[in-house]
């Protein structure tokens, strides 16, 4: 996924309300705020000072000029824009980088399912072959090489996990992709000590056939390439 328009770099004042981050841009030293696409705590990511990556856009009906794509912390580049997961993966798929999710004709996404819910990529073959992947992005790494999921509790994370179950038990594939948006892992855990029930709910999943993968990214300046299986030890 490259990204459409050069990446301006600053560094970063803070991130609140979730939604904002304060910004010192490098080039002319402006202080900007900027959206922030990530609802998840931002463990580990968010220390003042740090180096940070910006989309700008000029469009006059945008509130907010900038939004906040990634950042560098500790050597290791980090994607926090929780809009770009889904396509990241959906261009792994295509590209053959997740083989267990090869051979179907057909890939859309956002489709209603379940209960009320959308899943993030719905891959259909002939006939009803379907397989239903809903998709994660993984910021966290409280140990060297460790990536964990999630950094907060995540009560709709549990309840999609549930709704995978249930496409198994239609007679349908289902998957949860972990899309790793960091430089520096080569393993994926859950994170059971900051959410318990989400822990019990992979559990349930797993135990119900759910399937489990999770692919590392390469980031730049230029783009990020879901490109690298990660091993999974959850």
């Amino acid at each position: 996924m490259r990204f459409d328009v050069p990446l301006v770099t600053g560094r970063l004042i803070k991130r609140y309300k979730r939604f904002l981050a304060d910004v010192t841009l490098d080039e002319g030293g402006a202080e900007i705020t900027a959206h922030c696409a990530n609802s998840g705590s931002m463990m580990g990511l968010k220390e003042p000072g740090i180096k940070v990556w910006l989309t700008p856009n000029d469009d006059p009906k945008r509130k907010l000029k900038y939004s906040w794509e990634m950042l560098e912390i500790d050597g290791a580049m980090v994607g926090i824009n929780t809009s770009r997961p889904n396509g990241l993966v959906e261009e792994a798929i295509e590209a053959g980088r997740i083989p267990e999710l090869t051979g179907y004709d057909k890939l859309r996404r956002e489709v209603k399912y379940g209960k009320n819910s959308r899943i993030d990529i719905l891959l259909e073959g002939e006939g009803d072959k379907r397989i239903y992947v809903e998709v994660k992005n993984v910021t966290l790494a409280r140990e060297d090489g460790v990536a964990e999921f999630p950094d907060a509790v995540t009560a709709r994370g549990a309840k999609h996990l549930d709704e995978l179950s249930d496409m198994v038990r239609e007679g349908h594939r289902a998957a949860m992709v972990f899309l790793i948006q960091r430089d520096d892992c080569d393993a994926l855990v859950l994170a059971r000590d900051i959410d318990r029930k989400y822990g019990e709910a992979f559990d349930a999943a797993v135990k119900a056939g759910v399937e489990v993968y999770a692919i590392g990214c390469r980031l730049t300046a230029d783009e990020i390439i879901a490109d690298r299986a990660i091993e999974v030890r959850c």
